[in-house]
């Protein structure tokens, strides 16, 4: 198993063009919200939505506990906001699986500048990796990483 500073730098490597890095930083914490938005539209008595956010902040905990804390505090942030907009009316679901296919639009369009791959089509972990990636400046103002 990587560690976390050996997953950012492996993740960096098909991040430099400053489009790209710029594309990441607007469309992975969208991706991220709008795929709890349609986890959390799903109908039935489970929490989906919960529930992946648990799993991946096990998987978080396994490389920094400090940083899977920080992630299930904004993850639980964005689910209590996402319960509040679907209770309020608003057509989750929808509104959701747009911004999703716009974000990875987006997400393609700042690889395609970059002239690589996503670090994803090596390894789907690194879909993981994306969202502490976009926010290493926090990471590192709160001393979690180098």
């Amino acid at each position: 198993m990587m560690t976390l500073p050996q997953w950012l730098a492996a993740y960096d490597e098909s991040h430099r063009h400053p489009f790209n890095i710029a594309m990441h930083k607007l469309c992975v914490p969208l991706i991220v919200l709008s795929l709890l938005g349609m986890l959390t539209a799903l109908p039935g008595p489970l929490p989906w939505a919960w529930l992946a956010t648990l799993a991946v902040v096990a998987w978080y905990w396994r490389l920094s506990p400090r940083a899977a804390l920080v992630m299930a505090i904004l993850g639980g942030l964005a689910l209590l906001s996402l319960a509040w907009l679907r209770d309020a009316g608003l057509p989750l679901g929808q509104a959701s699986l747009l911004v999703f296919l716009l974000a990875w639009i987006g997400q393609f369009w700042g690889h395609a500048r970059e002239g690589k791959k996503p670090s994803f089509t090596q390894d789907l972990q690194f879909l993981l990796i994306g969202p502490l990636w976009t926010l290493r400046a926090v990471w590192r103002r709160l001393g979690l990483i180098d």
